[in-house]
């Protein structure tokens, strides 16, 4: 009884290991988060394996039909549309069935797309947290306080929807002097990393048509020494 968790490129295709190209080629089923982009994927690489929709639509109502399937000896591999399972995408449900049900779980190394958007962007990395996609309504002022207070780089994603509002916010509760970076369409032909204070960024994504996904990356808050050391 096993389920895979297998990581997609985020852009290039040749991004894709060989290692979980054998998976998903050994595999009985592959859970795709949208069968039609994934489909793309799995015909660059010959791969036949029959797919099903896991999305977060659905996912509440097919894990147990999924743990199921795996207890009965289909050996399954999940992938979402690119990166890794479960980072901003479906995965921790299903992820926590198997674990509570005994099932082993292996999560293959690869892409993702926070990691080379925080070594980009010249933001100390040594200790940095990660906070996905901010809450779009209720409880977004509270995590934007809180992440003010944040002495750790700090890592968010955002779509082209609401990159210029986020920063415009970011700057009002952080600061607009604040250092940051965002990195867009990673792995792909019009990669692009813009860094600055929230405040031109701000700008910059306002006054120009953003396209892409976008990873924000934002300094923390400086610690200041203590005056009775």
């Amino acid at each position: 009884m096993k389920l895979y968790i297998v990581p997609t490129p985020v852009g290039n295709l040749e991004d894709m290991t060989f290692r979980a190209v054998r998976v998903l080629k050994e595999a009985d089923l592959i859970l795709a988060e949208d069968t039609r982009t994934s489909s793309v994927l799995l015909k660059h690489y010959g791969i036949t394996t029959p797919m099903h929709s896991h999305h977060k639509f659905n996912e509440h109502q097919t894990v147990d039909s999924v743990v199921r399937q795996i207890q009965a000896g289909t050996v399954t591999a999940l992938i979402s549309d690119a990166g890794t399972p479960a980072i901003s995408d479906p995965g921790f449900l299903l992820v926590r069935a198997c674990v509570e049900q005994g099932i082993e779980v292996e999560c293959l190394p690869g892409a993702t797309a926070f990691v080379p958007a925080l070594v980009d962007s010249g933001l100390p990395n040594d200790r940095f947290c990660f906070e996905g996609f901010l809450p779009q309504k209720k409880g977004r002022q509270t995590r934007l306080r809180a992440l003010a207070e944040h002495t750790c780089t700090m890592v968010l994603y955002e779509s082209p929807y609401r990159v210029a509002k986020t920063l415009t916010q970011l700057s009002e509760y952080l600061g607009s002097d604040r250092q940051a970076s965002v990195s867009r369409e990673i792995s792909k032909v019009h990669e692009e990393t813009v860094r600055g204070t929230l405040a031109e960024l701000a700008t910059h994504f306002t006054t120009q048509p953003p396209r892409g996904e976008f990873v924000i990356v934002v300094a923390g808050k400086s610690e200041k020494s203590d005056p009775k050391a």
